[in-house]
């Protein structure tokens, strides 16, 4: 029992596994427990209350989400997209985003609670114990962070027989994978992806293949930013979003397994269903190459690799993020236009752009075809010149 006189804790809740046994655990160890979900796009109504039911079965003190998609776009979501974010080239950090957004809002719930303490469900093994510790010491270091999974280093199907013995039943089918959902992808983890070389069965991803005639779409980009699809306008880009994904989801898109290396030093293997993020993430790219500068397209693809490595990492509240962010959006100031795409099963083909600013338009000469802007004497002059500096570099040739 807890003798502390102030025994309030907020759990970061999931709904899951995971965070559902440290509802029931920490009530047992007579924690008030204060379960806090961030919505970040990842419950519809009809989950939440369950949440909210299980919640109280298993002995929450309390039930909360907090709906915060609006500022996990706002604040970390346009960033991924204006930097063309994709880790290892494959991964549009899905979880990472999310969980950074979470424990931050996470912090801000415990001190507005008062609470003594806050605890989340990672487990010792992944990055979300990085990610959710590191905000807790830095927003509210004054509270005891709780974290029953990773200190006992429990198994799944011990978990899961806990709950059983305390009367909430866990099927076995629902225990065998970790699904994470939200708004920039659904993230699947399980007995496969421990491997190196076996793939998730059909059954284990969230969306199965329902249409199979290509369909043809377009992407209104404004600043960066994605607010049309193909003739419907949007307030805001979240709507956008949402709705490219359902128009995506029937063909099974964006189905991958990331390989990466996690912050704790050991190798990472996890399913992921990302249909509208890497579609536009690519068509935003696509946009930016007939827009952008050369030099502009170079240094914002590292900065924009940089912020996706930092955020990863858990390394979000660093003040140099807020100086990439600065950065990369005043890339975008004339990355507006149109990009069009066919849809396929279980892939999508970029077609090309249509936009005012576009570089291959203006005058000067036509790539491969003619020059209108320059001589070829001018040419001749200009690479003469250039060659001089190659040309006292030369060693002598081997006879």
């Amino acid at each position: 029992m807890n003798s502390s006189k102030n025994n309030s804790l907020v759990l970061a809740y999931s709904g899951g596994l995971d965070t559902s046994y440290c509802i029931k655990y920490l009530s047992l160890k007579g924690w008030a427990v204060h379960a806090v979900a961030i919505n970040t796009g990842g419950f519809d109504a009809a989950e939440l209350q369950r949440m909210e039911e299980n919640s109280t079965i298993l002995g929450a003190a309390s039930f909360r989400c907090i709906n915060a998609v609006e500022n996990y776009y706002d604040q970390y979501l346009r960033y991924l997209v204006y930097g063309n974010v994709l880790r290892n080239q494959t991964y549009p950090l899905s979880v990472s985003a999310e969980r950074m957004c979470q424990a931050v809002e996470i912090a801000k719930a415990a001190r507005e609670t008062g609470a003594q303490a806050i605890a989340h469900g990672s487990t010792g093994a992944g990055n979300d114990q990085v990610r959710f510790d590191l905000a807790f010491q830095v927003l509210c270091p004054e509270m005891e962070i709780i974290t029953p999974i990773r200190d006992q280093q429990l198994a799944r199907a011990t978990e899961v027989a806990f709950l059983e013995e305390h009367g909430f039943c866990w099927s076995e089918e629902k225990a065998k994978y970790s699904i994470n959902k939200g708004v920039w992808g659904t993230s699947i983890g399980g007995a496969e992806t421990l491997t190196s070389h076996q793939t998730l069965p059909e059954s284990a991803w969230p969306t199965q293949l329902s249409a199979n005639e290509p369909s043809s779409i377009s992407l209104t980009f404004t600043k960066g930013e994605l607010y049309g699809v193909n003739d419907r306008s949007f307030d805001h880009p979240l709507a956008a979003i949402e709705y490219l994904s359902e128009l995506a989801a029937p063909y099974a898109i964006g189905r991958d397994v990331h390989v990466g290396d996690t912050i704790i030093g050991i190798k990472g293997r996890v399913g992921f269903e990302a249909a509208a993020p890497l579609i536009i993430i690519k068509a935003h790219h696509l946009l930016e190459k007939h827009l952008l500068g050369k030099w502009q397209a170079h240094w914002k693809e590292q900065l924009g690799n940089w912020y996706g490595m930092m955020l990863h990492e858990g390394l979000y509240l660093d003040d140099v993020m807020r100086n990439i962010e600065n950065f990369l959006e005043d890339t975008q100031q004339n990355v507006s236009g149109k990009v069009f795409l066919k849809l396929h099963p279980y892939r999508f083909e970029l077609i090309g752009v249509e936009a005012e600013h576009d570089r291959m338009q203006i005058q000067g000469g036509q790539y491969g075809e003619m020059n209108e802007g320059w001589s070829g004497e001018d040419v001749k002059g200009f690479t003469k010149i250039l060659a001089n500096h190659f040309a006292h570099q030369q060693k002598p040739q081997p006879v």
